[in-house]
C-alpha cells in the first residue's frame, strides 16, 4: 500500500477536482460546452476560448451559476490571438494551469473530386497544428501547476474517425479523419516529452455527442449511427464529464499517452448485421 492512509483511496479524494484551473478550448457549445460544465460543477476555475465573441459571452452567462468561468474570445490558428490568449491564462491564474482540455476542431465534408486543398489545409491546421502551437505556448504555465504527486494535464480531444474509416455519415471527411490520427499520435509524442516534466498528455476518442458539428448528421443518420454502436446510443454529457473527471484527478494520475476510446464500441463495429434482430 501507498502509507497515505485509508483517505487516499476514497472515492471522493481520488476524482476530486476542487481547487485546480482549467482551459477548455472550444468551450462555448458541443462537447466543450458539456465539459467545462462539468469541471466547474467540480470546483475547478475554468477559462474557455473560443472565436466567436458572442457565443463566448453566452456560454460565460450560462456557466456562471456553477462556479468560477472565464470567457476569452481567441482564434487559436491565429498567433497573436493564441498569445492574448495565453497572456490572459498567465495574469488570471498565476500558480499555473493544472488542466488543458484542446478540443477546438473543425470538419468537412465532400465527395474526393470536390475536396478543396483549403478544407484539407484548414483542417489540419486547426485540429492538429493549433493543438501543438497552444500547448506549447502554456508549458510554462503548466509546468507551474505540476508536482510529482500531481502532475498537469493536457487532455486533447480526438475522434474516433481517427481509429476507424467512417462510413455512417456517407459523406467522406478525409481531413478531419486523418487530422484526428495525426492528433492521436502528436498526443503519444507528447506524452514522451512532456511525462518527466510532470505533465501528461492523454487523448479522447469520442463517437458521436450532440453538437453543432454533429447535428447534420444526426438529423439524417442518428439510427444509423445508434445501430453502428455496440451500446446502441450516443454519448452523453455524463460520458465525457465522466472520463475528463479520470484523467484529471488523482485516479489517472498514472495514464500517459493513452488514446482512450469514448463511443460505445463503435470503432469496433462493422454496423448492422443482417441477421441481428430488428
Amino acid at each position: 500500500m501507498s502509507g497515505q492512509g485509508e483517505s487516499a483511496l476514497r472515492i471522493d479524494s481520488l476524482f476530486s477536482l476542487r481547487g485546480k484551473a482549467a482551459l477548455v478550448t472550444g468551450g462555448s457549445g458541443g462537447l466543450g460546452l458539456m465539459m467545462a460544465e462539468g469541471l466547474l460543477r467540480n470546483g475547478v476555475k475554468v477559462f474557455i476560448a473560443s472565436r466567436n465573441a458572442q457565443r463566448c459571452a453566452e456560454a460565460e452567462a450560462a456557466l456562471a451559476p456553477y462556479g468560477d468561468c472565464i470567457a476569452i474570445a481567441a482564434d487559436i490558428n491565429d498567433a497573436q490571438q493564441r498569445a492574448a490568449l495565453v497572456s490572459r491564462i498567465e495574469e488570471e491564474s498565476p500558480q499555473g494551469l493544472a488542466i488543458l482540455v484542446n478540443n477546438a476542431g473543425s470538419n468537412w465534408g465532400a465527395p474526393l473530386e470536390d475536396y478543396p486543398d483549403a478544407a484539407f489545409d484548414k483542417l489540419m491546421k486547426t485540429n492538429v497544428s493549433s493543438v501543438f502551437g497552444l500547448t506549447r505556448d502554456l508549458y510554462p504555465a503548466l509546468l507551474r501547476a505540476a508536482s510529482g504527486e500531481a502532475p498537469a494535464r493536457v487532455i486533447n480531444i480526438g475522434s474516433m474517425d481517427g481509429l476507424q474509416v467512417p462510413v455512417v455519415q456517407r459523406v467522406p471527411t478525409f481531413a478531419y479523419s486523418a487530422s484526428k490520427a495525426a492528433l492521436h499520435h502528436l498526443t503519444r509524442t507528447l506524452a514522451v516529452e512532456l511525462g518527466p516534466k510532470g505533465i501528461t498528455v492523454n487523448a479522447i476518442a469520442p463517437g458521436f455527442f450532440e453538437s453543432k458539428m454533429t447535428d447534420y448528421v444526426l438529423d439524417h443518420y442518428q439510427q444509423d449511427i445508434e445501430d453502428d454502436c455496440p451500446l446502441g446510443r450516443i454519448g452523453t454529457p455524463e460520458d465525457i464529464v465522466g472520463i475528463l473527471a479520470f484523467l484529471c484527478s488523482r485516479a489517472g494520475a498514472y495514464v500517459n499517452g493513452a488514446v482512450i476510446p469514448l463511443d460505445g464500441g463503435t470503432h469496433l463495429s462493422k454496423g448492422k448485421r443482417e441477421w441481428m434482430a430488428e
